[in-house]
């Protein structure tokens, strides 16, 4: 059909107007689209103005959240908070050593179960920062700067950097207690697989148009428990550091879901960066 008709949405994407011409086509309402000096016109006879404007509010209701094709996506925050924490992890290794060498850093900070049950808290912190040797320093070096980086693109790199961290802290805290005693571990692979249970924690709990298969939460959850499977249980992995980190980071993105609806000001981003830092930099001095 084409002639004079009413012109009942206009777009700059030729793609956005002929998915309204098919919403319209699965009505029943006759519809042509033309292009114009203001873009792409989607007419209807004047008679079917109405009954179209109500299909197409209704098919906009049901996609709430997804993105408009032709349209600007608001871009994430840019941030280099995963890099400078990975340099920061791999500078802190030099100055350590390997856990071989004997270094006092290690009986200071490592993750040691029995200790830290009895009240030595900070090496919940501390050991996050210990690597046992290069390769396992380069590992977690490269897997902070990926996955903490796309935390702090959802949430900024305040609210991710210190997610992050009290995920690790949480996994180490909830390890030694199920160990009891005899256990000591070091490494920030725990803080790795926090980041994976907040970004699993973002993905389940988007918009529905935004996760495009909200029903499918279980996959987002399986795809957490594989990676676990690939990476968390290599030779010498601390199996179930890695699982309980996954899972209180999983908890703690549940605030992540709430804080990207009402995102965290600048100044509360700076504030949570400083206070990663500190408790970092606190932790180190009761452990020396």
């Amino acid at each position: 059909m084409n002639g004079p008709g009413t012109a009942v949405r206009v777009t700059p994407s030729r793609g956005r107007a002929d998915e309204w011409a098919v919403v319209l086509a699965a009505a029943g309402i006759p519809h042509w689209v033309r292009h114009r000096l203001d873009g792409w016109a989607l007419l209807v006879p004047p008679d079917d103005a109405a009954t179209a404007l109500q299909a197409l509010a209704t098919y906009d209701q049901e996609n709430a959240g997804e993105p408009v094709a032709g349209e600007a996506v608001p871009p994430r925050p840019w941030t280099v908070t995963g890099a400078v924490v990975a340099l920061l992890l791999l500078g802190f290794f030099a100055i350590t050593g390997p856990r071989a060498a004997g270094s006092g850093w290690f009986a200071n900070g490592s993750a040691d179960a029995e200790r830290i049950v009895a009240g030595q808290w900070w090496r919940t912190i501390t050991a996050l920062t210990l690597h046992a040797d290069p390769p396992h320093a380069l590992a977690n070096a490269v897997a902070v700067a990926g996955l903490l980086t796309a935390v702090c693109w959802e949430l900024g790199p305040g609210l991710g950097l210190w997610l992050v961290l009290l995920s690790g802290v949480g996994g180490n805290a909830l390890t030694a207690l199920a160990h009891g005693g005899d256990h000591v571990s070091v490494g920030a692979s725990t803080a790795v697989f926090g980041a994976v249970g907040v970004l699993a924690a973002l993905r389940i709990g988007a918009p529905v148009g935004a996760r495009s298969g909200a029903r499918r939460w279980w996959v987002v959850i399986a795809a957490g428990l594989a990676l676990l499977a690939l990476l968390g249980t290599a030779a010498h992995a601390d199996l179930l550091a890695h699982l309980f980190g996954l899972l209180v980071g999983g908890g703690l993105g549940a605030i992540g879901v709430l804080a990207r609806r009402r995102p965290v000001p600048g100044w509360g981003q700076g504030v949570l960066m400083l206070a990663s830092a500190v408790a970092v930099a606190a932790a180190w001095g009761l452990a020396s």
